[in-house]
C-alpha cells in the first residue's frame, strides 16, 4: 500500500464557436438577460442507483429540491438564466413539477441529452443503454448557450460562496489567446461520507492556482479524515483529506463546445472496455491542459458541499439544510 498526495481545481473563457455536431437539440423557454452568465444544470440522470429521480426529491423544510437551491444561490450571485439538461424520458415530469415552479422566478431552457445525439456518420451502438456522460451532457446545451456559463450537477449542493466566486470569474473580460476556464475545488475529506464509495476528480494545482492535472478516480471511500481506493492493479491507495477535488462545478465559454465535440469524436473512435464507458468533463479538460489548448483557474469552493449519491445521503443533506435555514443562510421557503 502507498500514499498519494495530489492537489488541484479549474476554469476558462474565449470566443463563441458553433458546435460541429449536428444541432436542433434544445427547447427554449421565456426570454432572459443574455448579458449575465448562464447556469447549466446537468439533470439527465434517471436515478436508477438512487431509486427514483433525485431532481424531484424535496430536501428543504419548505419542500425545495437541490436544483432549486442551486438556482437560488446562482440568482443571488448574478446569473441570469438556467438551462436544464434533461433525459427525454424525464423531461415531461420535470417540466410539469420542478420546471413550473422555477419558471415563475427565472428564465428556464430545456436541452435534451439523447444517446443518439452523435457526430454525423457515427451510428448508435445497440448495446448502449445509459447517457454518454457529463461531457456529452454539456454538449447537449450547445445550441442554447451563447455566452459565459457555469456547469453544475443537479444532485450536488455547492454553497453560495462557490456561486459568487464562479459568477465573478465569468463576468471578467476574457483574456486573449488560449481560453481560460475555471473549476471550483473542494477538499476531498469534506466531500466523503460513510454512506458508500464515490467517484472524485483528483486535482494537482500549481502554486499560481492553475490546474496542472485532473484524474477521475472511482470507488473512493472514507478512511478517517482521508480517502482510499483500490487502483486497477489491485493496490490500495490513500489520498489526503486536504487534496483538492472537482465536484463538477465548472466555468466555461462557448469555445469549449468545439473542444468537447472534438474530444467526443476521439472518445467514440477509441476501443472501450465497457459498453457503458462515459465521456467525462475531467478527462477532456485534462487533455486540453496537456495539449496547451486551454488553461484552468482553480477557485476555492468555500464550502459547504453536500450531495445525494445514495438514498442514505438524503438524511444528511436535509439535516444540513435545516441547520443553514436556522442560521439564516436561507429562508424556510425559497420562493414566496
Amino acid at each position: 500500500m502507498y500514499r498519494v498526495n495530489v492537489a488541484g481545481s479549474i476554469l476558462a473563457r474565449n470566443c463563441i464557436v458553433e458546435s460541429a455536431l449536428h444541432g436542433g437539440r434544445a427547447r427554449a423557454g421565456m426570454a432572459a438577460d443574455t448579458t449575465k452568465p448562464t447556469l447549466v444544470i446537468l439533470a439527465a440522470g434517471l436515478g436508477r442507483r438512487y431509486g427514483g429521480l433525485k431532481q424531484l426529491v424535496p430536501v428543504g423544510p419548505g419542500g425545495a429540491t437541490m436544483i432549486e437551491y442551486a438556482v437560488y444561490d446562482a440568482r443571488q450571485a448574478g446569473f441570469g438564466r438556467v438551462v436544464l439538461v434533461v433525459h427525454p424520458e424525464s423531461e415531461v415530469g420535470l417540466r410539469a413539477s420542478l420546471g413550473r415552479r422555477l419558471e415563475k422566478h427565472v428564465s428556464v431552457t430545456y436541452a435534451l441529452q439523447r444517446p443518439d445525439d452523435l457526430p454525423d456518420g457515427v451510428a448508435l451502438s445497440s448495446d448502449r443503454a445509459k447517457p454518454w456522460g457529463t461531457g456529452h451532457a454539456v454538449l447537449a446545451a450547445r445550441d442554447v448557450v451563447h455566452g459565459p456559463f457555469a456547469v453544475v450537477n443537479a444532485d450536488d449542493f455547492y454553497g453560495a460562496d462557490a456561486y459568487a466566486a464562479l459568477g465573478g470569474f465569468l463576468r471578467q473580460k476574457p483574456a486573449l489567446g488560449v481560453p481560460t476556464y475555471a473549476m471550483v475545488a473542494y477538499a476531498l475529506g469534506e466531500t466523503l461520507a460513510d454512506t458508500g464509495a464515490v467517484a472524485r476528480a483528483i486535482c494537482r494545482v500549481a502554486p499560481d492556482g492553475r490546474l496542472q492535472e485532473i484524474e477521475e478516480v472511482f470507488g473512493i471511500e472514507k478512511h478517517g479524515p482521508d480517502g482510499r481506493f483500490v487502483d486497477e492493479g489491485g493496490e490500495t491507495r490513500f489520498v489526503g483529506g486536504d487534496t483538492p477535488v472537482s465536484m463538477n462545478m465548472w466555468g466555461f465559454t462557448p469555445a469549449v463546445f468545439d473542444q468537447l465535440a472534438d474530444g467526443f469524436r476521439g472518445f467514440l473512435r477509441k476501443p472501450r472496455r465497457s459498453s457503458e464507458a462515459e465521456f467525462l468533463i475531467p478527462t477532456v479538460v485534462n487533455d486540453l491542459i496537456r495539449a496547451g489548448t486551454a488553461r484552468v483557474t482553480v477557485l476555492p469552493g468555500g464550502g459547504p458541499w453536500c450531495g445525494m449519491t445514495n438514498p442514505q445521503d438524503k438524511e444528511r443533506v436535509t439535516g444540513l439544510i435545516r441547520e443553514w435555514v436556522a442560521q439564516g443562510r436561507y429562508p424556510e421557503k425559497l420562493w414566496d
